[in-house]
């Protein structure tokens, strides 16, 4: 039987390869990479994050180790970019240093290694994963933007409240708050999705993944990796040691343990999620670099994520 972290690993690897060789081959050409971005960031991430958050109900979900999974990953998002001086980049680089591969890596590989119990807890996670990260970093984004547009003299005159209030509207009516908002309202009221609706946004959400990650790999065919390796290297370090580091201190600080604990540390040494190059894109800031540290992330994982594994099935 194929170890599962290399059976969750190697799918993902191929679709980013099969990218970089339909890119290498012109099939797919450079300039048409950002249009390709929309496609996933306007349309595709909307319908997958909509259709997941449709059917959560709230009430029934265990939050206590995912709180502590979101504390440590503010503290990191909040290091990371207050270490980088607090820019547009800064904040994108916070995302990828906390935000993980949750559905084409984390679910296979946690249902392989923990089963059932353990995807009970991944999905909890999941649940609210795109919600917190996603929107916090949107409107840290909006922030930065806004400075920097302040700085060059755009309206300069304005007050820093009106400048929050801005960044926070622009942070909620946006491709990746607003769905899973309007998703979680949805599953609140009880209501079904007619089916007419609902197998249109499944195709679509189901297309979420492989296109973005052949996205990536196309991109990776005019970017030279090795000109961003030592920062790749880095970061992908930071998100596939330090962060489940963190996650596993914090948890274990609080009396967390068994299952839950370990589902929780595993998740946080995934690699970067595909969610981080479609912010890369959208704020056109530090892409080469994303790109060239989630293929990095990715393939360190095979060893990374071997090493957490057998490190949390010890506490």
């Amino acid at each position: 039987m194929i170890n599962p972290v290399l059976s969750s690993l190697l799918p993902v690897v191929l679709l980013v390869a099969i990218g970089f060789i339909t890119g290498r081959a012109g099939w797919i050409r450079a300039e048409a990479i950002k249009d390709l971005s929309n496609l996933v960031f306007m349309v595709l991430t909307p319908a997958l994050l909509f259709r997941t958050m449709s059917t959560v109900h709230v009430e029934q979900l265990n939050f206590k180790p995912v709180l502590m999974y979101f504390v440590a990953a503010m503290l990191l998002f909040g290091f990371v970019l207050i270490w980088q001086g607090g820019t547009r980049r800064a904040a994108v680089l916070a995302l990828a240093a906390t935000f993980s591969n949750t559905v084409m890596i984390g679910i296979p590989l946690v249902g392989l290694a923990y089963g059932q119990a353990g995807l009970v807890t991944l999905f909890t996670l999941i649940s609210v994963h795109a919600l917190m990260l996603l929107t916090f970093a949107t409107v840290v984004l909006e922030l930065a933007v806004a400075r920097e547009k302040v700085a060059a003299g755009g309206g300069g005159g304005q007050h820093m409240l009106l400048t929050v209030l801005g960044a926070v509207r622009s942070g909620i009516i946006h491709p990746v708050p607003l769905p899973i908002i309007v998703g979680l309202l949805f599953a609140q009221t009880g209501l079904v999705m007619p089916e007419v609706v609902d197998r249109p946004l499944q195709l679509l959400g189901n297309a979420f993944g492989p296109v973005a990650l052949v996205l990536v790999g196309v991109t990776l065919t005019v970017v030279r990796i090795g000109d961003h390796l030592k920062a790749a290297l880095g970061l992908s370090l930071i998100k596939n040691l330090a962060f489940p580091a963190l996650v596993a201190l914090l948890c274990w600080g609080l009396g967390l343990s068994g299952l839950q604990l370990t589902v929780m540390i595993v998740t946080a040494a995934l690699p970067i999620g595909a969610n981080v190059f479609m912010f890369s894109q959208r704020y056109q800031v530090a892409e080469e670099l994303v790109t060239a540290s989630m293929a990095v992330s990715t393939g360190l994982g095979l060893v990374t994520l071997s090493l957490v594994m057998a490190l949390a099935s010890l506490l």
